[in-house]
């Protein structure tokens, strides 16, 4: 138990120093932490190490899920709806139909069935890595929401795709009209089951005495027991955890205390990121076991199989989103669509960021050993096989050619009908000018008697005045300005640091006060450099 312990300390401590080396080429973490765990699977030490698909279900996906969930634009998710449902479900569907045919086409005695259960595996593409390539270019904001829309239901599809197939192949019989009434069901059902236990959870974090760090330990806690429901009336507990995800993010404001808001983002952003790096580093991992496991099928023609389905995997999702673009422009005449010109450029960046990952091998190694009738699960190895080169080629080869894609494409936001720079300084004004203005209607009597007042007063409408003249003023006129001023702020900042330290060395000062100081100084830091991250991210 202590080897094990002591050897995911060293994987983690590996994830960050791949993280690190990632950040330095500018590289998707994920590319590099798959590659780095193909190296360290050839290294005695660690390539005993598996991935349990119990393990990945129940412990990794749920609170990935959720986090997901909470982090997408409603706004953004009513707006492009159509065209997310329409991938995460009839997409899905028919991409597991080409894959089964293809690959009962090019590999002997492969079924229908179980090319449908290689489909139901390999269908759904992983948003992780795209969304952090996509995050580091420069891409429409719309295009990333659909990405994130995209894969908070996918997998669920997939999955009920798989879970059929899966039992198609163990009884040897398939009812279309079952198949298709359980599917709806699977769906609703999980759907029902999420949104009621999100709204327990709602009803707790309301009606209960709790403190910011009894919060944050529900929202952890939250996830798990909407997926162990759900999949304990076996039905979609992805869809539970979505559904209860979404409930609960459009609620946030009434449902946490802003202190817990604030420390929760922290804690939730960095469970995940050590959750994804364990992800990819051990599906990088995984090779030695998965190649061992081929058995009588030669390592050669395992290969070409997976390459053709990967192969085909691309072309399909890419014909698939250049179709639905000319199927806009021809629904845009008869009824109103989200984009009645979506052109090729998007299109074409949306298909390549079809990278599948951990859901797609955590299903895989989720394939019985044995049929009910104790006979050797067929094929299991070589599907096992393929997920993995599948995952390998769309995580690597579309991973690494997508920013140079999206520079050659060259996509232009239609959207955004005002640039951000300008929607900032739109936002602080209308923020400024509201405060003044309820300061004046409410409290404009007090102003002459209370002295801070008055200095609330007397900022509000220096930056008001502020604000008025850089709307006025270009865009590279404000940037300029901006980024002196946050130059400037952050030397204050640091020499308020210094100031701080000195004044901990005497006696007279409590350490308390000054630690409280040193984080709200903290605090103004990460604000100033935030608003500077968000301006060079968009230049």
């Amino acid at each position: 138990m202590q080897g094990i312990f002591i050897q995911y300390i060293c994987l983690i401590l590996i994830i960050l120093g791949l993280v690190m080396i990632a950040d330095k080429l500018r590289l998707a973490y994920p590319i590099v932490l798959v590659l780095g765990g193909l190296a360290l699977s050839f290294i005695a030490q660690f390539s005993n190490i598996t991935i349990n698909p119990e393990l990945v279900f129940l412990m990794f996906l749920p609170p990935l899920l959720y986090e997901a969930a909470w982090q997408v634009s409603w706004k953004e998710f009513r707006r492009w709806r159509g065209l997310i449902i329409g991938f995460a479900f009839p997409i899905v569907i028919l991409t597991s139909c080409v894959i089964a045919v293809v690959s009962s086409a090019i590999i002997p005695g492969f079924t229908l069935a179980l090319g449908f259960l290689l489909g139901g595996i390999i269908s759904p593409p992983d948003a992780v890595s795209a969304t952090t390539i996509m995050r580091q270019v420069n891409v429409p904001k719309s295009l990333v929401s659909i990405v994130e829309g995209e894969s908070l239901l996918n997998d669920a599809s997939s999955l009920i795709v798989f879970r059929f197939a899966l039992a198609a192949v163990l009884t040897g019989q398939f009812q279309f009209h079952q198949a298709a009434v359980n599917f709806v069901l699977v769906i609703l059902i999980g759907i029902l089951i999420g949104l009621v236990v999100g709204l327990i959870f709602y009803g707790i974090h309301r009606l209960l005495p709790t403190t910011s760090s009894i919060e944050i330990v529900l929202t952890l806690v939250t996830p798990y027991c909407m997926y162990y429901f759900a999949e304990h009336f076996h039905v979609s507990g992805v869809l539970a955890v979505v559904s209860g995800g979404l409930l609960l993010s459009s609620k946030r404001n009434s449902l946490l205390s802003y202190q817990s808001r604030v420390e929760g983002l922290n804690v939730w952003n960095n469970l995940v990121f050590v959750l994804n790096g364990l992800i990819f580093l051990l599906i990088g991992l995984e090779l030695p076991f998965v190649t061992r496991q081929l058995g009588n099928i030669s390592l050669s023609s395992a290969v070409w199989y997976g390459l053709i389905i990967a192969f085909v995997l691309i072309v399909t999702r890419l014909l698939c989103t250049l179709g639905t673009s000319v199927l806009m422009r021809v629904m845009s005449r008869f009824i109103p669509v989200s984009d009645p010109n979506p052109g090729w450029r998007g299109p074409l960046i949306f298909g390549w960021t079809g990278m599948r990952g951990v859901v797609s091998l955590a299903s895989a190694l989720s394939i019985p050993i044995l049929t009910q009738a104790g006979q050797p699960f067929p094929y299991r190895d070589l599907i096992l096989f393929i997920t993995f080169i599948v995952i390998l080629i769309t995580l690597v080869f579309q991973g690494l050619t997508l920013p140079w894609l999206i520079r050659k494409v060259n996509l232009k936001d239609r959207f955004t009908l005002i640039p951000e720079q300008q929607q900032e300084i739109i936002i602080q004004k209308k923020l400024a000018l509201a405060s003044l203005r309820f300061l004046e209607e409410k409290y404009g009597g007090e102003r002459a008697r209370n002295e801070h007042l008055d200095n609330l007063f007397s900022k509000l409408e220096i930056d008001l005045k502020f604000f008025d003249r850089e709307l006025e003023e270009s865009n590279l006129t404000w940037q300029n300005s901006l980024k002196e001023y946050q130059s400037i702020y952050l030397e204050v900042l640091e020499r308020r640091r210094e100031f701080l330290n000195k004044m901990n060395r005497r006696a007279e000062f409590n350490e308390e006060l000054i630690r409280k100081y040193l984080l709200l100084t903290d605090v103004e830091e990460f604000k100033v450099r935030e608003i500077g991250s968000q301006e060079s991210g968009t230049e």
